[in-house]
């Protein structure tokens, strides 16, 4: 069966493009880990980084803070995708499995609940053979009347 996008889920996904666009020419940690954000839906957003030997701790793993980054940097764009500038206001991981040098991970971000200017998005982060590396959920508030994107002329 063709699933067919209606036209407000056409508007929506051409919303979530431009807060893309947006949020990357202005997001400098993309370039400083090398993040690429490779999709971005409506309340969904997924980001990929290799993992560098400069991203090693004392143990030779990923450092947790930047696996917590690249986790945080795709619920930060899930959550924005709206077009409605999104904060973090909490957040938890678990590390599930320790990252390597060399090792692509893909962080996937899926809005789970969004009422008023509240909402809860859950993140799995997974390496190049689909295991998973760490589970993060993160809270999310609205800044109430405030587009990501400029308006357009």
């Amino acid at each position: 069966m063709e699933t067919r996008l209606s036209l407000t889920d056409n508007d929506a996904q051409q919303r979530a493009e431009r807060v893309r666009a947006h949020m990357m020419q202005h997001d400098r940690v993309l370039t400083t880990l090398g993040i690429t954000v490779d999709s971005i839906a409506p309340g969904r957003a997924s980001v990929s980084m290799t993992v560098r030997d400069d991203m090693l701790n004392g143990f030779a793993i990923c450092h947790g803070g930047l696996l917590t980054t690249l986790a945080d940097t795709a619920f930060a764009y899930a959550c924005n995708s709206h077009d409605e500038v999104t904060v973090a206001s909490g957040l938890s991981v678990d590390f599930v499995a320790p990252a390597h040098a060399g090792d692509r991970l893909v962080a996937h971000a899926e809005e789970r609940m969004q009422r008023g200017r509240t909402g809860v998005y859950d993140v799995t982060l997974r390496n190049q053979h689909e295991h998973v590396i760490a589970l993060f959920r993160g809270r999310s508030h609205r800044i109430k009347g405030r587009a990501v994107c400029p308006p357009r002329d």
